[in-house]
């Protein structure tokens, strides 16, 4: 996968490839500000903070969460979810499907795109407290879906993340309050499947 490395020793908040109010209605601007604006520049604040001393400077950010632990892996992992998170999303598409050899892959190992989309919303919805959701592909391009608490994510298990869903309360609450399994239901039209078959080949 790609590695983002830092300029200067400090790591950036992402930019967003689409406006604030791009994937409205199914996530509002307010969302995106406040989740993009104001939580994933914390993490960003907090891992250049944490970096000096730390042993860790000057590393890419993938290799500081594969090798740290404690405040550095949670603001390190949680830059790099947030990053591949908002880094999936496109203006939103009716029949929004993937194409090539990912769907392929999804059908052969799910049975099919629509149970596959069952599973992954299921184990989303099921995941205890604070997280996220995971499509990975491990070496031998075998698709996995896991749930991954808190700041984790399924590099440090070898695999190569393909998509996610956060799961984290802060993503979804001002559009749908307590009901977390709507809001994983409605965001299919607003992936870009593009970019998660370019992750995954």
């Amino acid at each position: 996968m790609d590695k983002t490395t830092p300029v200067d020793g400090k790591f950036q908040l992402m930019a967003l490839p689409y406006a604030e109010n791009a994937l409205e209605p199914i996530i509002g601007a307010q969302t995106i500000a406040t989740h993009h604006g104001k939580h994933l520049q914390t993490y960003v604040n907090n891992l250049n903070a944490a970096l000096p001393g730390s042993g860790f400077e000057g590393q890419a950010l993938e290799d500081i969460v594969c090798a740290s632990k404690g405040g550095v892996f949670n603001n390190a992992g949680q830059i790099l979810n947030h990053n591949l998170y908002f880094g999936q999303f496109a203006l939103p598409r009716e029949g929004n499907t993937p194409t090539g050899q990912l769907a392929a892959s999804i059908d052969a190992q799910f049975g099919s795109f629509g149970a596959f989309k069952e599973r992954f919303e299921q184990m989303g919805a099921t995941l205890f407290g604070s997280g996220w959701v995971w499509l990975s592909a491990d070496a031998q391009g075998i698709l996995h879906i896991t749930q991954e608490p808190n700041a984790g994510n399924p590099i440090v298990q070898g695999l190569r993340p393909l998509l996610t869903f956060d799961v984290w309360e802060h993503a979804y609450y001002l559009d749908y309050q307590n009901r977390r399994p709507a809001h994983l239901s409605a965001l299919w039209p607003i992936i870009n499947w593009d970019e998660v078959a370019r992750r995954f080949t």
